[in-house]
């Protein structure tokens, strides 16, 4: 099922693009949005996999949002619903991949999302992303980059390679939320990904793990579990 965001500045466009898409078994969750900031932020906080854009919006247009979404590294998909024809070509030139005229006929929508649901089968699966805030700037940075997880109290510390973010979330949330994810609590200071560690030093008295150069605690407590992963990873002879 492929999750949507619709929007268009007049509500009961957004309702009936909804209400069509609603009757559509291969449609999941649709979110609603009546302006263009509200459909980034949308995008922003949920999981989507295509928007169905009108094309004229105050402030913000359809055009506007798909100029943002082109910079993403994973865009979703997009599809522009409007009574507009003549913004055809700088649509597609934006690689929209479907222009539905209003008024909308169901069949025509149903072949929009049989084009969306092909190419999301296609695509490899979109990386988990964080939002962050950096320097008064608000970003978004991919899971799969963060190597360890650093707790300050009750805001927590994401360190990537180059670069590292404060988030107000204490460290024990994000064991329980990322353990599935290969996120492994080696100390009460330290959320690790066990794909990202480099060397594990298991000295008398003093256990740790180097992670993009940074040597890191292994509490006595953490220790047995830490081996069991460890050993769940070696190769073995046949």
């Amino acid at each position: 099922m492929i999750n949507v965001v619709v929007a268009d500045d007049e509500l009961p466009a957004v309702e009936e693009i909804s209400f069509l898409l609603s009757q559509d078994s291969r449609i999941g969750k649709i979110h609603r949005a009546t302006s263009g900031a509200a459909a980034l932020k949308a995008l922003e906080e949920n999981d989507v996999d295509a928007l169905f854009l009108d094309i004229h919006m105050p402030a913000l247009s359809g055009l506007d949002i798909a100029r943002v979404i082109s910079r993403f590294t994973h865009p979703p998909l997009i599809v522009f619903v409007t009574a507009d024809e003549d913004q055809a070509l700088q649509a597609f030139e934006l690689a929209a991949i479907d222009y539905v005229l209003k008024p909308i006929r169901p069949q025509r929508l149903a072949e929009s999302v049989r084009r969306i649901c092909e190419l999301v089968e296609e695509t490899p699966a979109k990386p988990e992303m964080i939002t962050v805030d950096q320097g008064g700037i608000t970003k978004l940075i991919p899971r799969s980059d963060i190597a360890y997880v650093q707790a300050q109290g009750d805001y927590a510390r994401l360190h990537t390679k180059d670069s590292s973010y404060l988030i107000r979330v204490p460290l024990n949330d994000l064991e329980q939320q990322w353990g599935e994810s290969g996120f492994v609590r080696i100390h009460r200071s330290y959320l690790v990904c066990m794909d990202k560690i480099e060397t594990v030093r298991l000295q008398t008295g003093k256990a740790a793990v180097i992670v993009h150069g940074a040597e890191l605690p292994i509490s006595r407590r953490a220790l047995p579990y830490l081996r069991e992963r460890l050993a769940a990873n070696r190769v073995r002879p046949l």
